[in-house]
């Protein structure tokens, strides 16, 4: 977590880690704990294609990942979720408890966009990043943004 403060305060951005005593595991976990919409929760996922791995933060309240149409966004020729090994190997944190801020090129849902603060991962299972959606931008090596119709999170685990 050392990493990810250093990163905060030398890119100025103003963030909240707020400490909880159990992991959250869902965005539905996550709206209830904190009092939010569930859109406001930012999981981040970690994908893999033929170019390399990517991290997307999506909104909470997403449907079925459509990794076809994200192909396609990506000019990728198959992208397919990263396993969990994967996950721990190029990002350093277990799955259910990705950072929001990556060194992987990053895509952004717009959808969280449209809220003052979003919530996301910090690494550790106990304690999550609050932030506004506009410094993730800052934060990540963002390739691109997108507002698909039919995204969301495989299996109903929040991978933060």
């Amino acid at each position: 977590m050392d990493k990810l403060k250093t990163i905060l305060q030398e890119k100025r951005v103003q963030y909240e880690i707020i400490h909880h005593e159990k992991q959250i595991r869902t965005a539905q976990e996550g709206a209830e704990y904190f009092g939010i919409e569930i859109g406001q929760t930012a999981p981040t996922l970690v994908l893999k294609s033929e170019k390399g791995y990517f991290a997307m933060i999506v909104s909470g309240n997403r449907g079925h990942v459509n990794l076809e149409e994200m192909s396609g966004l990506l000019g990728c020729d198959q992208l397919k979720m990263a396993t969990p090994k994967e996950v721990q190997q190029i990002t350093g944190y277990t799955v259910g408890n990705v950072s929001l801020v990556l060194s992987l090129p990053c895509i952004i849902d717009r959808g969280l966009l449209q809220y003052p603060f979003v919530y996301g991962g910090t690494g550790e299972p106990e304690s999550t990043l609050k932030i506004a959606p506009s410094e993730l931008e800052k934060l990540n090596q963002v390739v691109t943004f997108f507002r698909l119709k039919t995204l969301s999170i495989l299996g109903g685990i929040w991978m933060r």
